[in-house]
């Protein structure tokens, strides 16, 4: 008798506060990981796309309902899931932080952002998920716009390049990153200014388009 093939749908949400790239977690109830974190995730229904899928699992396990989303890979090792034969399609989503007001469901027992070097040990295969994810974030900072999903409409230029550096993991040149950001005509100055500490006022910028573009960043 042949085994059922089940399609599940999970999402490494990112975001950055603080200058700390952060993921958003759930906390399980249900053994054999009760206790342990995991990414948003669950069962694709029969009249779903995966994407539709991953975002109604957003909306209801999270409370996240705008991120940018796209699709990261299959993850299929026949032993994933304990509970059965079920293949992952997972999705990378970003946002602001402060979009977002976090809400779960009696199924779990807790939500929360973590720092990704600090999110360890998750549930089923999620460590290699989120390990993928990372990966694919980084690499996209260096040829696509992908950054403007993780910035409110108006930000400085410090608040951008501490974005960059949040995923990177690495301080980049001041000067340099300047220079080189505002040659790409992705931005466009606002005219208005916001104080940052102690510092005199930080100009404002916001992107010309909110959308995927590709181009030579980093």
């Amino acid at each position: 008798m042949a085994h059922e093939t089940a399609v599940a749908a999970d999402a490494a949400i990112f975001t950055v506060q603080d200058g700390v790239l952060k993921v958003l977690l759930i906390r399980m109830k249900k053994a054999p990981y009760e206790g342990r974190w995991a990414l948003p995730g669950g069962r694709v229904e029969k009249d779903e796309t995966t994407e539709e899928a991953v975002r109604r699992i957003l909306r209801t396990q999270t409370g996240v309902n705008d991120a940018y989303l796209e699709q990261l890979g299959s993850f299929d090792a026949p032993k994933r899931d304990p509970f059965g034969r079920v293949v992952s399609v997972a999705y990378v989503a970003l946002m602001p932080s402060e979009d977002v007001t976090l809400v779960t469901t009696g199924k779990y027992a807790g939500i929360r952002w973590e720092d990704v070097r600090k999110a360890v040990r998750l549930a089923y295969d999620h460590d290699l998920i989120l390990a993928t994810a990372v990966a694919r974030l980084r690499a996209k900072l260096e040829y696509t716009n992908i950054v403007w999903s993780l910035l409110p409409e108006t930000f400085s230029l410090t608040e951008l390049q501490d974005v960059y550096e949040a995923i990177l993991g690495r301080t980049l040149d001041k000067r340099n990153f300047r220079k080189k950001i505002l040659s790409l005509g992705l931005l466009e100055a606002t005219r208005k200014k916001r104080h940052e500490g102690a510092h005199r006022p930080a100009a404002l910028y916001r992107f010309k388009r909110r959308r995927l573009s590709y181009i030579d960043i980093l």
